[in-house]
C-alpha cells in the first residue's frame, strides 16, 4: 500500500507542475501581453515598459517561470490583482473556503441519497420502482446544472416562497451548516446530476457483487437476505464507488462554479467568471491553478481510500 500511495503521489506532483506550467503559459499568451491586459489599450510603451519591469517580466521567460515557480511554492504567491488592489492568494483564500464547503455539503448529500436508491434498484430490479429510477436518473443526468438551478429558482423561490433566490453574501463558508435552509436550492441544483451517475454506477456495482462467488457461497451457508446484501455484497459494491467519486470532483467542481453564478454566491466560480468580465488575468489564473490542485488532491484522497478499502491494492503496493 505505501508504494501505491507514493506513486499516486508522485503523479499528482507531476499534474500539479504541468497546471503551474500551463498558467504560466497562459498568461503569456494574452494578446499584447500581461500589461496591456492591466493598463488598458490606451496604455503607453513608456508605462508598458516599466509595468514589465516592476514585475519582472522583461526577464527571460525560463527566469520569470522559476521565479513564478519559487513564489508559489515558498510563499504560494499567485500574483497581484489591480481590480481589487490585493494580492491574488487573499483574493481567493476569502472564497475558497465557501466553495470547499459547498462542493463537501453536495457530494456527501448525493452519497447519502444515491447508496440506498442504487440497493433499492437491486433489491427491486426489473420492476416498476427500478424502471422508475433510471428513468429519472438518465433525465437528471441529460440536465446542465444552470437549467436545473433556474428551474428551482422559478418554482420555489418566485411561484412557492419556499426558499430564497441565493444565499446571504455576507454569508460565512459554515452559513451552509448553520443556515441550510438559504442554501438548499443550490446544493439540491449541484447534487441533481451527481445522485443520477451515483446511483446508476451503485446498482451496477451491487448487480455484479451479487453474482459473484462468496454470494452463492454465503447463501450456501445460510446467511439472511440482509446478511448477504448489506454485510458482503455492499462492502465490495462501494468500492468502485470510491474510484468514482475521484473521477467525479472535476465534474462535480466545475458544476459548482456554474452553481455560484446561477445563485450569485460569492465563491470561486463567480470570482473566476468576474475576473475574466473584468480581465483579471492574474485572478483568472490563480483561481485555475487552486481549483486544479483542489481537484488533484481530492482525487488523490479517494485513492487513497480506495487503497484502503481493497485489500488486493495493499498487497500489491508492498
Amino acid at each position: 500500500m505505501t508504494g501505491y500511495i507514493i506513486r499516486r503521489m508522485g503523479q499528482a506532483v507531476i499534474v500539479i507542475l504541468g497546471v503551474i506550467l500551463l498558467t504560466f503559459l497562459l498568461a503569456h499568451f494574452i494578446p499584447g501581453g500581461e500589461a496591456r491586459a492591466v493598463l488598458g489599450v490606451k496604455a503607453t510603451p513608456t508605462a508598458i515598459v516599466q509595468f514589465n519591469r516592476r514585475n519582472g517580466l522583461d526577464l527571460p521567460i525560463w527566469d520569470q517561470f522559476w521565479q513564478y515557480v519559487k513564489g508559489i511554492v515558498l510563499h504560494f504567491d499567485l500574483g497581484y490583482s489591480y481590480k481589487y488592489n490585493q494580492g491574488v492568494k487573499q483574493v481567493i483564500l476569502e472564497r475558497l473556503p465557501k466553495t470547499l464547503t459547498l462542493v463537501l455539503a453536495s457530494t456527501v448529500l448525493a452519497l447519502v441519497i444515491a447508496i440506498p436508491l442504487g440497493i433499492l434498484q437491486v433489491v427491486r430490479r426489473n420492476r416498476p420502482i427500478d424502471y422508475a429510477v433510471t428513468g429519472a436518473s438518465f433525465f437528471f443526468y441529460a440536465m446542465p446544472d444552470f437549467l436545473v438551478g433556474t428551474l428551482l429558482i422559478i418554482f420555489f423561490s418566485f411561484d412557492l416562497k419556499w426558499f430564497p433566490s441565493s444565499p446571504p453574501t455576507d454569508a460565512s463558508a459554515w452559513s451552509v451548516f448553520t443556515d441550510p435552509q438559504a442554501f438548499i436550492l443550490p446544493i439540491v441544483t449541484l447534487c441533481v446530476t451527481s445522485i443520477a451517475s451515483f446511483s446508476r454506477y451503485m446498482r451496477s456495482s451491487m448487480m455484479e457483487a451479487m453474482a459473484d462467488d462468496y454470494i452463492r457461497t454465503a447463501r450456501a451457508k445460510g446467511a439472511s437476505s440482509n446478511r448477504v446484501l448489506y454485510g458482503h455484497a455492499l462492502r465490495n459494491a462501494l468500492i468502485p464507488i470510491l474510484t468514482l467519486l475521484g473521477l467525479s470532483l472535476p465534474a462535480i467542481v466545475s458544476g459548482a462554479l456554474i452553481v455560484e453564478n446561477v445563485f450569485n454566491y460569492p465563491g470561486m466560480g463567480l470570482l473566476t467568471v468576474q475576473a475574466a468580465l473584468n480581465v483579471d488575468i492574474p485572478v483568472v489564473l490563480g483561481t485555475t491553478l487552486v481549483i486544479t490542485i483542489a481537484t488533484v488532491l481530492g482525487s488523490l484522497l479517494a485513492d487513497i481510500l480506495y487503497a484502503v478499502a481493497d485489500p488486493r491494492i495493499r498487497l500489491g503496493g508492498s
